[in-house]
């Protein structure tokens, strides 16, 4: 019998680094057309056919991906090599080795993955799974033999799995458990793809040609900003934090008594409540100063505080913040707080702590569309609507909403859109035409906080 030998194409460089890598967790991407499908197919098998009796997982959106992406060239390459058992939708090698494939295009499917074990994960397109699916998919990775488990990530910016991606390997921000010496980016750009470039010579103009924020993400693999992000303008630079020029985050500072301060409220339980606190200034720019968020950290999973719970935090909280003490603040929250269908309202249970709230203005899209007006910049680069640096609710999870597939201008209801939805209540309650590309006309600022030269910008506090 004539042995099978396995036959690959020689891999680009950026190839070669991700096939050499023996990280924990890696990701490789960025921009389209780097060569990612080939790559993940190419370790799969090299890793199945090297270690005995391991079990591996290639996991798509949807089955079709897979079948169009994976399965049809895995068929012909390992042919003789090992058996496709199309029932089970898996690769078996004659040395014990198995290459399962899934997909979870919905909550459901994450099912069939409860209590299942893999020695290596690859997550082809992480960006476009939810966050909670890929947390899922790493808790798969676990077994009791020897093997050091590994789980790959392909990626490009944009999708329900962005900001989590982004968080990991491009901002490196890590939390309690995650250890950063773990993980690793290995970038890759259609220029890379020499490959594809000779088979497509037009695809980069194709690229080229294309709007510049598809552009930036597609071509440039740029993580700031991507295709279906709701609220494109919003920015962080720490470069700015005390100028306030062309950044929504800014460094925290005493509130003057003179400006009024406004409390806004979204009710969560099993998913995240959210309250926030906003000062006024004298030319009615907004700025988000303190805020509490209900949630586990585990992004969307609330931490099951009863209504009771929450307002007597929020009474605690407007009772002994010095920026909020002995101030009369005035409340606004989502209508849905009154309903008296199954007993006693929320509201109800509010008012026994004196957190006083009116009916929130609960029409979306106009309330999306004032937060636009706010976040644009003027012909100074200054914002109507300035963040707290502190306010890490707010920063993590307005830049990552998507729009709708289904009502054009909405947000994506099934994300994590509690901040977003409290500041619409309050936005609404004051609100604003577009800003002007021409400079504002700053009206009085007596105590100049706008150039920062009397040190006003000091003074941070947190809950």
């Amino acid at each position: 019998m004539t042995e099978k030998i396995l036959t690959m194409d020689r891999p680009n460089p950026r190839q070669q680094e991700f096939l050499r890598c023996r990280k924990k967790y890696v990701a490789f991407g960025g921009a389209r057309g780097g060569g990612k499908s080939w790559a993940v197919r190419a370790k799969a098998k090299l890793l199945a056919l090297r270690y005995p009796g391991i079990r591996l997982l290639l996991v798509r959106r949807t089955y079709q991906e897979l079948e169009a992406n994976h399965i049809r060239f895995l068929r012909q390459e390992l042919a003789g090599l090992a058996e496709y058992r199309a029932t089970a939708r898996q690769f078996v090698f004659p040395n014990g080795s198995v290459l399962d494939f899934g997909y979870c295009a919905a909550d459901g499917d994450m099912d069939r993955y409860q209590g299942a074990e893999y020695d290596v994960i690859f997550l082809d397109e992480a960006t476009q799974l939810k966050e909670e699916w890929l947390r899922q998919f790493a808790a798969c990775l676990r077994g009791v033999n020897e093997f050091p488990k590994r789980l790959y990530y392909t990626c490009n910016p944009g999708g329900p799995g962005h900001s989590y991606i982004k968080r990991l390997f491009i901002d490196r921000r890590f939390q309690a458990g995650e250890n950063p010496d773990d993980y690793v980016f290995i970038p890759a750009k259609v220029t890379d793809n020499r490959a594809l470039l000779k088979k497509q010579p037009d695809y980069l103009r194709q690229l080229e040609a294309l709007p510049r924020r598809l552009r930036d993400a597609w071509l440039e693999g740029k993580w700031d900003v991507f295709q279906g992000q709701v609220f494109q303008e919003f920015t962080n630079d720490p470069a700015h934090y005390q100028d306030r020029r062309f950044t929504h985050v800014i460094a925290p500072f005493d509130i003057p008594r003179e400006w009024p301060v406004y409390r806004s409220y979204d009710f969560g339980y099993a998913k995240p409540f959210s309250c926030g606190w906003w000062a006024v200034d004298y030319d009615g720019v907004i700025y988000r100063i303190l805020e509490l968020y209900g949630c586990t950290g585990e992004p969307d999973v609330g931490v099951r505080w009863t209504p009771e719970k929450q307002f007597a935090e929020i009474r605690r909280i407007e009772d002994t913040h010095p920026w909020l003490k002995g101030r009369e603040i005035q409340g606004v929250a989502d209508p849905a707080i009154w309903d008296t269908s199954r007993g006693e309202s929320i509201y109800e249970t509010a008012l026994r702590h004196r957190v006083f709230f009116t009916r929130g203005d609960n029409r979306r899209i106009p309330g999306w569309m004032q937060l636009h007006y706010r976040m644009s910049f003027d012909g100074e680069g200054y914002p109507m609507l300035y963040v707290f640096q502190h306010c890490r609710a707010f920063i993590r999870t307005i830049p990552q909403l998507l729009y709708s597939e289904t009502v054009p201008e909405d947000v994506d209801t099934t994300q994590e859109d509690h901040v977003a939805d409290e500041s619409r209540y309050f936005c609404m309650t004051r609100p604003i035409a577009p800003v002007r590309a021409a400079a504002r006309e700053i009206a009085e600022d007596p105590l100049d906080l706008r150039s920062g030269r009397f040190g006003s910008w000091g003074g941070v506090r947190r809950i």
